[in-house]
Parts: structure tokens; C-alpha cells; sequence
């Protein structure tokens, strides 16, 4: 019997690929419409993923996916946020 665990894919809002969860960073929209990083991928609300990566981050932010997928204003400092986190993880 085949006891390995499914990694749980994740589809990137900005290149259409799907990756391991843990590989992409979710980006959420509360009821409130407020919009935050979600590193955890435990916070309630529309949630987006996204690489973690900077060339995505950056498709994102020139194509305004994530507004589009959240319906809501994206903030300059979630990509700001976003670019930090991806040059940590790229470290």
C-alpha cells in the first residue's frame, strides 16, 4: 500500500502553473476586503496563490491578477511584501 501523502497542488494566479502549496505564497481578501499575505494559508477569506518568486510576483502586479481574482484594490505594499518574501526564500 502506497502511504505517501498527495502534496497538495496550488495553481499560480499569475503563470497558470500548478506547484506544491509550499511553494507558492497565498494572498487573501477577508470579508472586510481587506487584503493581506497569508504565509500561513490558514486565515479565512478568497484566497490567491502565488509563486514565490520575483518574475511572477512582478507578471502579477503588471497584469493586476490579483485584483481581478480578489475583486478588490491591490495595495502596493502587499507586492512590496511579496517581493521581500520571495529574495528571503531565494536565500
Amino acid at each position: 500500500m502506497n502511504n505517501q501523502r498527495k502534496v497538495p497542488l496550488r495553481k499560480c494566479v499569475a503563470t497558470g502553473e500548478m506547484k506544491p502549496k509550499k511553494e507558492l505564497v497565498r494572498i487573501v481578501r477577508s470579508k472586510e476586503g481587506e487584503v493581506s499575505v497569508d504565509p500561513t494559508g490558514k486565515k479565512n477569506g478568497r484566497g490567491a496563490y502565488l509563486s514565490l518568486d520575483k518574475d511572477a510576483i512582478l507578471q502579477a502586479k503588471k497584469k493586476n491578477v490579483l485584483a481581478n481574482h480578489l475583486q478588490v484594490k491591490i495595495e502596493d505594499s502587499i507586492y512590496e511584501e511579496l517581493l521581500q518574501l520571495a529574495e528571503k526564500e531565494n536565500h
